[in-house]
């Protein structure tokens, strides 16, 4: 920081431009005959000079102090985070036994064993006996949790619809700054300290003052970045030339490249997602996102691209021909800015000229996706080879160019959306923190989507159908519980899920069993093929990445032949199958699940025992110990590999489950949101008597597609003895599931005809301050 502001003000105010541009004589008296030869430090204006041409500039003085003023706030912020950093290696030292030597050969899961074993040996915290490893995540993601509901029930003003260029999605990292700002940390904001909510708004008594609160507090820091908006923007404009320019210069296709935008990392994040976790499923998933992303070319921009490359390369071609015959010419003017300008051209023009060698299938290539990403809207399925299709994951994984312009432009739009769009929403986020916020004893305040409790937050179209009390309004969208369940207790299997979430593992086991014995019976093989092959190429050489290419493969080389519904089915019993393969091997988990590595830095050590990272996929991870570092992290890689291979495995399986469940029940195109999310029996009513005459189709908050109405008809009771996640089940019995009325609306939000959304009113107005409404508890 204290660069660019000294070097922009050097920049200012101490060159003379006139003496660099060669716009004016120098002064050489003493020997007027020599020739003029001008050097880089006769550009620089003396001290005094340079010193009196900055006081005499007031903007340029008001600028230097208010950078002034920000870089202390940065210092005091370094100091205390040094502190804080400070504090975290001495408990990794003191307390964890891990020396800063091997910290890098540890994993994740191996420090958390550490942390929960110190729990019960030191009561590190006083409010609890024991620590679940799901206590440590809160911790970690309480903020980031709230973060990820908030945009999967499309409660930001992130998604816009604009004149010109439709369905758009604008979330910046000052965007997002001000976000949390208002809402966790900043003065008045929700949160009275890291780990609790303030107390008013935990009650529904007061909730339009603390609405009117609220929205006025966002007016003011909207009007704080009108203000600071002309210093921001040059703050951006320096740091992004500083950046980029020598990028630019040495890549010039890297603005061409794509990256995962910030609203598609919060889109695609799990509850209880570490940064890590994140970065490294979605970097899985880069080479074949970048691959079905070029499968959409112009023709007519490729022979542009090839032209304008071709007359561009001649032109270059004879310059430098020039200039290895005479040096000479680079001292024409503007000859080495045409060279650099042309040589920029040509590699942009070959970013537009596809590999003419290369075949894409969009479909193979958008589930190979999904393996990684976990989460995509329904109508994408079957519609890859679309343009609205590309458009709309291009909301997820941008250009570059696109991430640097949209950060250029955030000082300027910030402040409308804060204003025009998020002021508006003050009740619905005041509601939203009510209702959604659990108290968890020894951790405090956290979002109670984070609990992944499917019985709260379940989604019938999403094989939670019987086991879930959740309302439309209390309802994860996408499958976000189910799917958060599924990969946190992957991540970790020590973990023990409450009930109902066990009772769904249990449920999601058992189903998988049974539709690989379909696919057992019929011999569905999964065949060598040139497909196979294509597919195979997108992953690595390692095992379970070739496991998935092989389900991918198989599903789409057996199903050119069948009808929609009978290659549903056998993607299904092909991901069952695949699934199932791991399940032989779990014996011999359970057989090694008592061995424990030794530790490696030498006495008082805690051993740590491979089961604390293992899975039920990772039961194939036949491990011997580590005698060193070197084998004991290669044998973490493996463990992980196969935990984000199960992963993989399940998202797919889950995904064709809910289109099947879609694919069985008739389109309902219209719904209303009702004023109370307790029943849905108005609504039903309502959409019978509109059933007669024709009804617009509804645009979601995220991606605009009709969903699917839920079955009214399936009843029945879950029988409780399901064993621990894939211990199988013991006569599960008939899953009996409750009626809806409701039908899903993709990535959050609901709309009335005419009407804007807007959430209902849980508890009345005329109840008490003091009396708690029924969705805040202990846990």
């Amino acid at each position: 920081f204290i660069f660019v502001v000294a070097f922009t003000t050097f920049l200012i105010s101490c060159v003379d431009y006139d003496i660099l541009f060669a716009n004016k004589a120098l002064n050489h008296s003493q020997h007027p005959s020599e020739p003029i030869k001008v050097t880089l430090p006769d550009a620089f204006l003396p001290p005094n000079v340079c010193s009196a041409r900055i006081q005499a500039n007031s903007f340029l003085i008001c600028i230097l102090v208010i950078a002034g003023v920000f870089w202390i706030h940065r210092l005091v912020k370094f100091i205390y985070n040094i502190c804080c950093y400070w504090e975290i290696h001495s408990f990794y030292i003191n307390a964890l036994k891990i020396p800063m030597s091997t910290l890098p050969y540890y994993t994740w899961q191996e420090v958390q064993a550490r942390i929960v074993q110190i729990q019960k040996e030191h009561q590190i915290c006083i409010h609890k006996k024991e620590l679940t490893e799901l206590d440590i995540y809160h911790r970690i993601l309480r903020f980031k949790n709230y973060m990820v509901a908030m945009v999967n029930k499309s409660l930001l003003p992130i998604r816009f619809r604009l004149p010109l260029l439709g369905d758009t999605v604008f979330y910046t990292r000052g965007l997002k700054y001000n976000f949390e700002l208002i809402f966790f940390w900043g003065p008045g904001s929700l949160f009275e300290n890291e780990w609790s909510l303030k107390a008013e708004y935990k009650r529904a008594g007061n909730r339009l003052e603390l609405a009117e609160k609220l929205s006025t507090r966002i007016l003011w820091i909207g009007i704080a970045n009108f203000l600071l908006c002309p210093l921001i923007l040059i703050w951006q404009i320096l740091y992004a030339f500083f950046s980029y320019t020598e990028i630019l210069k040495r890549e010039p296709g890297s603005l061409g490249a794509r990256c995962w935008s910030l609203y598609g990392r919060c889109y695609l994040r799990h509850f209880n997602e570490l940064d890590h976790e994140l970065h490294s499923r979605l970097s899985k998933g880069y080479k074949p996102a970048s691959k079905y992303m070029n499968c959409f070319i112009s023709p007519l921009l490729t022979i542009v691209a090839k032209n304008v490359a071709f007359f561009a390369g001649s032109i270059l071609a004879v310059l430098i021909a020039l200039t290895i015959y005479d040096e000479d010419v680079l001292a024409v003017e503007h000859v080495l800015t045409t060279v650099t300008l042309l040589g920029v051209g040509i590699t942009v023009c070959r970013s537009f000229i596809p590999d003419q060698h290369l075949v894409f299938c969009p479909e193979q290539l958008l589930r190979v996706i999904l393996a990684h990403i976990h989460y995509m809207p329904d109508h994408w399925q079957g519609n890859a080879h679309r343009y609205e299709t590309r458009d709309e994951f291009a909301q997820l994984f941008q250009y570059k160019a696109v991430f640097i312009l949209e950060e250029l432009l955030s000082p300027i739009i910030t402040p409308l959306i804060l204003i025009i769009c998020l002021r508006p929403k003050s009740l619905d986020i005041v509601d939203f923190f009510r209702n959604f916020t659990v108290e968890v004893v020894g951790v405090g305040d956290t979002c109670s989507f984070a609990q992944m409790d499917v019985r709260q937050h379940g989604h019938p179209a999403w094989m939670s159908a019987g086991k879930t009390e959740a309302s439309i309004y209390q309802q994860a969208e996408d499958g976000k519980t189910e799917l958060s369940l599924m990969h946190f207790a992957i991540t970790n299997p020590k973990w023990q899920p409450p009930r109902e979430s066990t009772a769904f593992i249990g449920f999601l086991k058992e189903r998988v069993h049974r539709d690989s014995s379909v696919a057992l019976a019929q011999q569905a093989v999964l065949p060598e093929n040139a497909l196979f092959s294509s597919i195979q190429s997108l992953q690595s050489e390692s095992e379970p990445h070739s496991l998935i290419a092989n389900v991918i493969a198989g599903s789409s080389a057996l199903g050119f032949h069948m009808s929609r519904d009978g290659q549903a089915s056998r993607h299904l019993s092909e991901v069952a199958s695949a699934l199932r393969s791991f399940s032989p091997l779990q014996s011999a988990q359970q057989a090694s699940s008592g061995f424990q590595a030794s530790g490696r830095d030498g006495e008082g050590a805690q051993p740590r025992g491979t089961s604390a990272m293992t899975a039920s996929g990772a039961d194939a991870r036949t491990v011997s110990s580590g005698s060193s570092a070197w084998e004991g992290q290669l044998q973490s890689m493996i463990l992980s590999e196969y935990a984000s291979t199960e992963m993989s495995l399940h998202a797919l399986y889950m995904h064709e489950l809910h289109k099947q469940h879609a694919q069985l029940e008739p389109e309902r195109h219209t719904w209303h949101r009702r004023e109370s999310d307790e029943s849905g029996e108005s609504a039903h009513e309502e959409l019978d008597a509109q059933r007669g005459g024709p009804v617009p189709i509804p645009r979601s908050a995220s991606y605009p597609f009709s969903s699917p109405r839920q079955p009214a008809e399936e009843t029945a009771t879950l029988q409780t003895g399901f064993q621990r996640r894939y211990g199988g089940i013991t006569d599960p019995g008939t899953v009996h599931r409750a009626p809806s009325h409701f039908s899903r609306l993709p990535l959050g939000g609901w709309a009335e005809d005419g009407q804007s959304a807007r959430h209902p009113e849980p508890v009345p107005e005329e109840s008490s301050e003091d009396e708690l409404p029924p969705q805040i508890h202990k846990v």
